[in-house]
């Protein structure tokens, strides 16, 4: 049974040039896929992707050194951390 998060209830309109609708359908052909599907596949793996990649940091095994020792033993409080701090406190709403 379908749950709420489930029933396609939005719907996307986009204009393309014949060759590129062209293309699309041939690819669509060869996935076995209604063109609708294989657009909507193509780009939530792309949006996927690029989401991950401005949502995840890597860092390298020095750089991760540096971060867990930086968490470990952090620096002591001084004037700019704490007017920074102070700054936050002000213009973060929660």
């Amino acid at each position: 049974m379908p749950t709420i998060e489930t029933i396609k209830q939005e719907r996307m309109h986009i204009r393309l040039d014949t060759i590129s609708k062209q293309n699309l359908e041939k690819a669509a052909s060869y996935s076995h896929k209604k063109l609708s599907e294989f657009v909507l596949s193509q780009s939530l793996a792309a949006a996927e992707t690029i989401i991950s990649e401005h949502e995840q940091i890597t860092l390298s095994q020095p750089d991760w050194d540096l971060f867990l020792d930086a968490l470990e033993k952090p620096p002591a409080k001084n004037a700019k951390l704490t007017e920074a701090l102070a700054l936050h406190k002000k213009s973060v709403v929660r």
